[in-house]
């Protein structure tokens, strides 16, 4: 899943001030958008892992789930993104996005369809951030942002002169996002033995990764690159 329209410096600064917004808004539109989040992470998972009838399932939810936002959305007010026309052109965007991908699941053409999905993430995110409104989905598209930037520059790094510098970075700011994942989750997740396993299996990713990066051994480093993206997918599909 990989998600290049994501910058890296402003995801760090939304990470750093974290702690001055609520994990969760108790307003009724972002919930429904949440709630609406989760067949769209099922879509996004189908899609990345090639299951086509399942792909086209998952999506068919996601748009039945969208359109119940919208017709919240008519129906009353919708602060924290009153008089925002970015609502309004994110709810057509979302839907154009879905319409999309349905036609590519259903012509077969699934990694396609899924960099289409990966669309929905930004959106969403960018409509959140314009209306200063935080939710545990933003800790984890950060922490993803910076994962798949390892990914695509690390094996790069390994043959690099300066290498084991650039990775001993990345390695720290992805164990300073995991710290997030687990201090930003909601009561409701923290409670869920299903969550702490998952997390827990993402964090030993990391602490390997840095592990290995304080050693300098370089088998031991692209090992562990090749082992965080899993623990990550498995805990954004149930909590992302």
């Amino acid at each position: 899943m990989n998600i290049p329209r994501f910058r890296v410096l402003p995801l760090l600064a939304l990470a750093a001030g974290a702690c001055a917004w609520p994990v969760w808004a108790a307003d009724p539109v972002t919930d429904a958008l949440q709630k609406a989040y989760v067949p769209y992470r099922a879509a996004l998972f189908k899609t990345n892992a090639g299951q086509a009838g399942e792909s086209a399932d998952a999506l068919n939810q996601a748009q039945q789930a969208w359109a119940r936002v919208t017709q919240l959305v008519k129906s009353q007010s919708t602060v924290p993104y009153a008089n925002d026309a970015l609502l309004a052109r994110t709810l057509t965007g979302v839907e154009e996005h879905y319409a999309k991908a349905a036609q590519q699941v259903a012509a077969g053409q699934l990694p396609q369809a899924h960099d289409t999905l990966e669309g929905v993430r930004d959106l969403l995110s960018e409509l959140r951030r314009q209306n200063q409104v935080i939710v545990y989905s933003d800790h984890m598209n950060a922490y993803h942002a910076q994962m798949e930037h390892l990914l695509d520059e690390g094996p790069k790094w390994l043959k690099a002169d300066d290498g084991l510098q650039k990775l001993a970075a990345q390695a720290g700011v992805l164990n300073y996002l995991a710290g997030l994942l687990a201090s930003e989750a909601p009561a409701s997740a923290q409670s869920s033995a299903e969550f702490k396993e998952l997390l827990g299996a993402v964090t030993r990713s990391v602490a390997a990764l840095n592990t290995a990066v304080a050693a300098g051994d370089k088998t031991l480093i692209e090992k562990a690159i090749g082992q965080v993206k899993a623990p990550y997918s498995k805990l954004f599909v149930k909590f992302g």
